[in-house]
């Protein structure tokens, strides 16, 4: 066994937690999902890199990956607005899109996306969240949820910090002194 980091305060969900999970939420789309042409998924870079990845490997339904950039945070601190720096590839209008997201903190950012995307006039739009924090995220409906989290700052499994802990294979909690020296 490895030795945990010391900026990590706890380990919140491990290894095999995620991944029974995200096999457990991979069977969900394959069923709701298993009567369509095809399933475009739109990964949010650069934090839902490896839960796509995770997710798309246990799909059996046919879907094509794409990713998105969006930046509403600076390298440490929350800035308030929500910018595109990656656009899709192709069109999406009269697709099955689902948005592949890492976390949901506020809800700003999913719902702004939720919002121009949903004007692209695609089939359908639905969201795929692997952690949601336990706190008031405007009252979006979320398709699909990993795992809800106490409202800490987290890092692993594509989560970071400035950058850093991404690769992680876990989701820890960062201590508060890492952070917010």
């Amino acid at each position: 066994m490895t030795e945990q980091n010391p900026d990590l305060e706890r380990i919140l969900i491990p290894t095999d937690v995620i991944q029974k999970r995200v096999q457990e939420m991979a069977a969900q789309i394959n069923k709701d999902f298993a009567n369509i042409d095809r399933l475009y998924m739109i990964g949010i870079l650069k934090g839902a890199f490896i839960f796509m990845a995770d997710l798309t490997r246990h799909l059996t339904i046919p879907h094509v990956v794409d990713f998105m950039a969006l930046s509403s945070y600076g390298k440490t601190t929350t800035i308030g607005e929500v910018r595109i720096l990656m656009d899709l590839r192709e069109p999406i209008d009269g697709q099955h899109v689902m948005i592949v997201e890492d976390i949901v903190d506020s809800g700003i950012t999913l719902k702004y996306l939720y919002k121009i995307l949903k004007d692209r006039n695609p089939a359908s739009l639905h969201t795929c969240v692997l952690v949601r924090k336990k706190r008031d995220n405007g009252g979006f409906p979320f398709d699909y949820v990993g795992f809800e989290i106490p409202d800490v700052w987290v890092v692993g499994y594509g989560l970071d910090f400035a950058d850093r802990y991404r690769t992680l294979p876990y989701v820890a909690e960062l201590k508060r002194e890492v952070y917010n020296p």
